[in-house]
């Protein structure tokens, strides 16, 4: 295991909803030892947009926050933090409007379809 820094404080939040469909999505994906890597890249229609992805433990960064939900590890890298430190991550499976959903404390703007920011 590297040297990442385990956050006590979550920097990076998770309501029971999404936890619960996150890991089931990782079930579906075959691995236990997978985490989930939340991050940000130039694009969408707000300028920034979110990013998830599943990835092997294994790869976390020396750099990287990483943030422990009962075992399941949330991880992000110290770019990405900038734009995202207290961002709640939730999920819905309400049929119009559903899935997951980003409400970041450091947005000025977000676009309709609650992807992108800036």
């Amino acid at each position: 295991m590297t040297q990442a820094t385990q956050s006590q404080q979550k920097g990076i939040l998770m309501s029971n909803s999404a936890v619960q469909h996150v890991l089931l999505l990782r079930e579906k994906q075959g691995g236990q030892d997978l985490c989930l890597r939340v991050g940000v890249r130039q694009g969408g229609c707000s300028g920034m947009s979110y990013t998830m992805d599943f990835e092997d433990a294994a790869n976390i960064r020396e750099d990287d926050e990483v943030f422990d939900y009962e075992g399941f590890k949330v991880v992000s890298d110290p770019k990405s933090m900038l734009y995202l430190y207290g961002l709640m991550l939730d999920y819905s499976d309400a049929m119009i409007g559903g899935g997951f959903q980003f409400t970041n404390p450091n947005a000025d703007q977000t676009c309709g379809c609650g992807k992108s920011f800036s």
